[in-house]
Order: C-alpha cells, then structure tokens, then sequence
C-alpha cells in the first residue's frame, strides 16, 4: 500500500502515523505507546465490528496492555481511521484523534547475556546502574528486574510523575529510583543534573538525536557506534563500537587499572629516590665521609628508575580492582601514601647507610672506605629492585601470582646483572671507584637488600587493619 504522507515519530508524543490510499478511500494508520494511543481512540474493533471504545473496554485494554508489559514485552498499540476524502493537513492534530483501536504487538527485546554480569560488576564497584527508557514502566521495571538494576523497594518514576515534581524533588527521588519510564528527551536532562547535584559522577548513554542533549549535559556521554546517529555521536564523549554496556565495564576497568599503575610508579620512584636523597643527607648532617660517589648515584637512577618504572606502568590490575569503591576528587598521593613514601624513602636510605657503616668498620682494612662504598652502593640499588615488587599490590605479595608481570621479572634480573658486573667486573670497578665483594659481604648485601619486604609487607598490614577499623 504505497505511502502519501504522516506525521512522523515523536518521542515526545511517542506515536508516528502515515497515510495510505486505499480503495478510492483514505486510511490513516496510527502505531505507538498504548497508554498514550488509548486516548486517542473513539472506537475499537470488537469482533470484527466497529464499536465504542467505552471506558470499559479501554480499562480491558490497559490490563492487558500491562500484563504483556509485566512480562518484559514492549508492546506497541496500533489504531486507524478512514477517511472519505484525503486529508488537509498531515498533522498530529488532524491525523490523531477519533481513530479506531485495531490492537497490540509486543515484541521481546531480550538483553544481551553478558548484561547481566555487567550490571553486577558495576554495583560492586560502586557504580549504579540506572534505567531510562520511554518503554512502559512494567516493561522497564520488569527488564530493569531481570538485570538486576530493579530491587524489591526500588522507586520507579514516569515522565508523567516528572512533570508533577520540582527540581528539589527530583533530587531527592533520585536518590532511590532505578528506573525511568516513558521519559522525554528534556526529562532526561533534568535527571542528568538531578544526579550531578547530588554530588555523582553521571556517565549517559544514548543513540538518538533526542538524547543528544543528555549527552552533552553528562559527565561522560557515552554513544552507540553501530547504531547511533551522528548527532548522539557528536554531542558524545565517547563511542562504544560495538553498542554494548559491558564494554563501559571493561573500560573503567582499564581506566582503574591505569590510575593504579601510575600511582604504583609514581610511589616507586618516589620513594626510591628520597631514600637515595637520604642516604647522601644523613651522612652529610653528621659529618660522615661520602657513601656514594657521583657516577654511583647516577648509575643507581639508571638501573632503577628505567626498567622497573616502566614495567610498574604495564603491571595488570588487581583482581578485586572492580571491587573498590570510586576515588573522586582524591589526590594521587591520597590514602596515606605520603607517610608511605617518607617510611619506605627513610628505610632505603637507613640500609645503604647501614651497608656502608658494617662495610667500612668490619672491611675496609686499608682501603679508604670503598669496600663500604661498594656495599652501600649495591644495597641501594638491589633494594629498590626488590622494592619495585612491594609496590605491584596493596594486598600481600603472597596474594598475588610472582610471574603476574614478566617485565618486572625481566627488569630485575637485568638491573641485578647490571649491578653485579659493575662490581665483579674489574674494569668497570676501576670506573665505578668500587671493588669486588667476597661471599660474606655479598651475604650482607643480600639480607639488607632484602628487608624491603618484610618491611612493606608489615606496613601493608597495619594499612588494612587501619581501614577496615
């Protein structure tokens, strides 16, 4: 039946209707939300007949209208109307009103499977997913249900109920409602900012040209890349390629991943460095000869701050990284990480300085303080190679595969190479000012460099103990 015209679309009116020449007739031919085509009707089909559409039938039809609805189907309600002569004026005005209901479809849209594990995901992580959809509210409350975004106690509110509430209200509304039914594209936007006022970080997502505006108005606009119009893409922040939430998911999860590895370098080479800082400063203050050298200070920033660092950036993210609340507004060196660095700083520094003293006093003999030198110098940088492994967890090392991170692996036992050739190797001692270790001293080395661990782990522990008090 070919097509001459209508009046298209609306999520406003959430009908479209279109007009079709039909036997030396015209009909008119209305689809949409039910609850809103209800209204429109003068009469419905009852039988085959025509027949009032009486306040009786209409309560028959909104029933099941909400039965299929309770059953997660989005039903689609559609009526026509006959006309002897063509129509005027292909408006809503005139096209939509008097029609005859002819009855509803409903169609299963089902959610994709893994949907459901990434609304799980997100409410652990402290992310609250929320519906807002222009479906049936027993559409969306049963859809939302079967996701598990709807709980038993939850509130769900319709654009009609938007209307009626002033922007404070909302606010407060919001603070339980998971779902959002038969919206507009301006009641979205005041939903937007009712979360954003209540202090939340609101992430939208969104396909048509109606929700452009919520996606502008979000903190994250999130749009569909395979179905999304180019309007919704635009006012985006981002674009999902393959139009799936679970794909949000595994981004914060790669977004958490990153911030923790840059907090994790930034905490390493902090720390390293304060503890190379203090090494020189302490025996500076009481008057001490020099424990390191200036080619040994750099030789030392060139075997742990390349390698390591770099590995500490690529490290994967924790296991329960999903599991930990959001950081807002939380500075890089929140959650005692200062007073951390300053510890671990402090007690690097303490070893090369220990390291030295025990070379110099039991040693040196004769040789002008470079068997001290040399333990001082392979303490500090074989401790902040084993340091670099405190800082791949928050939790104990024993909670965490070793072979997590082969580049950290890889890192050091090259810089552990490096160093030990730089001392064993007679012409690069000459170099370094440094001198070849005996098995005793090498011992010492070792059980200094790696007190780091027993250390850190202890200082993890009373971190734990501290946050869950």
């Amino acid at each position: 039946m070919p097509r001459i015209g209508g009046v298209p679309f609306s999520s406003e009116r959430k009908l479209m209707t279109t007009v079709h020449p039909s036997g030396g007739k015209w009909i008119s031919v209305t689809k949409g939300a039910p609850d809103i085509l209800f209204e429109k009707c003068a009469y419905c089909l009852d039988g085959g007949r025509q027949a009032v559409f009486d306040g009786r039938r209409k309560s028959e039809a909104r029933l099941k209208n909400g039965e299929m609805a309770a059953n997660a189907l989005r039903v689609v309600a559609v009526a026509f109307r006959e006309w002897d002569e063509e129509p005027l004026f292909f408006t809503a005005e005139e096209l939509e009103r008097d029609l005859v209901f002819a009855g509803m479809a409903g169609m299963m849209d089902p959610p994709r499977p893994e949907a459901q594990a990434a609304v799980e995901i997100c409410q652990r992580a402290g992310i609250r997913p929320v519906m807002i959809t222009g479906d049936h509210a027993l559409t969306a409350q049963a859809i939302a249900a079967e996701l598990g975004i709807y709980h038993a106690g939850d509130t769900v509110l319709t654009g009609q109920e938007l209307e009626q509430m002033s922007d404070e209200a909302l606010e407060r509304a919001a603070e339980d409602c998971t779902v959002f039914a038969r919206v507009s594209p301006a009641h979205k936007v005041r939903i937007v900012k009712a979360f954003q006022k209540e202090g939340r970080v609101v992430a939208m997502t969104g396909d048509g040209v109606n929700d452009a505006p919520a996606l502008k108005a979000a903190d994250i606009g999130c749009a569909m890349g395979k179905n999304g119009t180019e309007v919704a893409k635009g006012a985006a922040d981002m674009i999902l390629m393959d139009d799936n939430f679970a794909t949000i998911v595994e981004a914060v999860r790669e977004g958490r991943g990153i911030y923790e590895n840059i907090r994790k370098a930034v905490h390493f080479l902090l720390s390293s460095n304060i503890g190379e800082i203090m090494t020189i400063f302490v025996a500076m203050c009481f008057g001490w000869a020099t424990p390191l050298l200036p080619i040994q200070l750099l030789w030392v920033n060139l075997v742990t701050d390349s390698l390591p660092a770099i590995a500490l950036g690529v490290d994967p993210a924790d296991a329960d990284s999903m599991e930990q609340p959001p950081r807002r507004g939380n500075s890089l060196f929140s959650d005692g990480m200062v007073s951390r660095i300053a510890l671990e700083g402090a007690m690097i520094g303490m070893l090369a300085l220990l390291a030295f003293g025990i070379g110099h006093i039991y040693f040196d003999e004769e040789r002008a303080y470079i068997t001290g030198r040399t333990m001082a110098f392979a303490v500090l940088s074989l401790s902040q190679l084993i340091h670099a492994f405190n800082m791949r967890s928050e939790h104990s090392l024993f909670r965490i595969s070793p072979l997590g991170n082969p580049m950290l692996l890889l890192a050091f036992f090259i810089g552990c190479l490096m160093q030990i050739g730089v001392i064993m190797v007679l012409p690069l001692a000459e170099i370094f000012k440094v001198c070849p270790l005996n098995g005793t001293e090498w011992l010492i080395v070792g059980a200094l460099a790696l007190t780091p661990l027993p250390v850190v782990e202890l200082e993890k522990l009373c971190d734990r103990r501290r946050r869950k008090n």
